[in-house]
């Protein structure tokens, strides 16, 4: 195709003379203007075959409609499945532990079944073209616009997308259903207002609150929240680290509680013994909050929240993994490398009269990443 013999004069085609031309007409100015050269071009054989179009036309209602399906039991499950903590042993403990596994099947589902839809549609509907272009940089022209909305609905005519109605509509309804998926996955932690109870939020409070003056032991976290373990200074040996969570003795048996204390974002500790002698040099405000040698910071990176738990006892540097950001245990947990740029908030401890570690109180810093807010709450 001549360029020369589609454009006239020494300018671009403007909007009425591109109005005036026949769509296959603005399809050729449009190869000519990309310096597209269409090698060859078949049109697709189930287009040909009555009987083949039938099965590749049944085959993508059946594929779209069960991409629909998942689509609706994700949606589903992520707002009505029970996630609440079901001891083994009960009748609603199989349906807890299907929870993650079901929302990982349905949402595969969804967006399989329409990925696989598409490729049986362009394999099957789709004209086989080979075609060589020349890329050139800039922005796209006027005449570029209506030689490429000329080709897609070409594209359209020919693979028969805009006839076939209710696979059309299937199509764009699952794209907008797995939109309305991504949109519920992305608000779905928004939706509660998270200082509704103002200076209790959970937020500014972790489960190391003190709730009606009854003491709360550091226990180490084990994973099974039947075994309780409490901890005293000569559990632990010099340089060495162990991960506690709290524990009340009115939870004990309490086997949805003590599972809570072990999962819950913001409860784990690190309880650290530096070696006798060692220099530590504690931030403002934070010269009485530990026990001895004894030390605890909470586990969980002011970066984006991931555990900070690889502790070398050469340096006394806490690693987070996630982005290697590093806390300086000796100088309050400070970050000295890394995306972080607030220490660990640290746990105030001592030792109760039948020598068992207890907290004093909650973190006096919020736990986490840090967010607007976060100022109001230094208190």
């Amino acid at each position: 195709m001549d360029r020369g013999a589609l454009v006239t004069g020494d300018g671009e085609l403007t909007g009425p003379e591109l109005e005036r031309m026949s769509r296959d007409r603005l399809v050729e100015l449009g190869e000519a203007l990309d310096d597209v050269r269409v090698v060859s071009r078949e049109p697709a054989a189930r287009s040909a075959d009555s009987r083949g179009e039938r099965r590749s036309r049944l085959r993508v209602t059946l594929l779209l409609v069960l991409s629909l399906s998942f689509a609706v039991a994700f949606l589903a499950a992520y707002l009505f499945w029970p996630t609440g903590y079901v001891p083994p042993g009960t009748p609603a403990h199989t349906a807890y532990l299907l929870y993650t596994p079901l929302l990982g099947v349905t949402f595969f589902g969804a967006v399989g079944a329409l990925g696989v839809a598409v490729i049986v549609y362009v394999k099957s509907f789709y004209p086989d073209e080979v075609a060589v272009q020349h890329l050139e940089k800039g922005p796209s022209a006027e005449q570029d616009r209506f030689t490429a909305a000329a080709s897609f609905a070409r594209a359209g005519e020919e693979t028969g997308f805009g006839r076939r109605t209710l696979i059309r509509r299937l199509g764009l309804t699952g794209l907008g259903v797995l939109g309305l998926l991504g949109g519920v996955v992305a608000v779905g932690g928004l939706v509660r207002n998270p200082w509704r109870r103002g200076a209790e939020a959970p937020l500014w409070t972790t489960g190391w609150k003190p709730v009606g003056g009854e003491t709360v032991y550091l226990r180490i976290a084990t994973g099974d929240p039947t075994e309780i373990t409490k901890v005293r200074p000569e559990d632990l040996a010099s340089n060495a680290m162990v991960t506690v969570v709290p524990f009340r003795e009115t939870e004990r048996g309490d086997i949805e509680t003590l599972h809570k204390a072990e999962t819950a974002a913001d409860d784990p500790v690190m309880l650290i013994r530096l070696a006798p002698g060692t220099t530590v040099s504690p931030l403002p405000g934070r010269e009485d909050l530990h026990y001895g040698d004894f030390y605890a910071f909470s586990k969980i990176c002011t970066h984006l929240g991931c555990p900070a738990s690889l502790y070398d006892t050469q340096l006394q540097v806490v690693l987070c993994p996630c982005h290697q950001s590093q806390f300086k245990i000796t100088e309050g947990a400070r970050p000295v490398f890394g995306p972080a740029a607030r220490p660990l908030p640290q746990l105030p401890i001592t030792v109760d009269p039948d020598g068992f570690f207890v907290a004093r109180g909650d973190f006096p810093d919020p736990v986490g990443p840090g967010f607007w807010e976060i100022r109001r709450g230094s208190h």
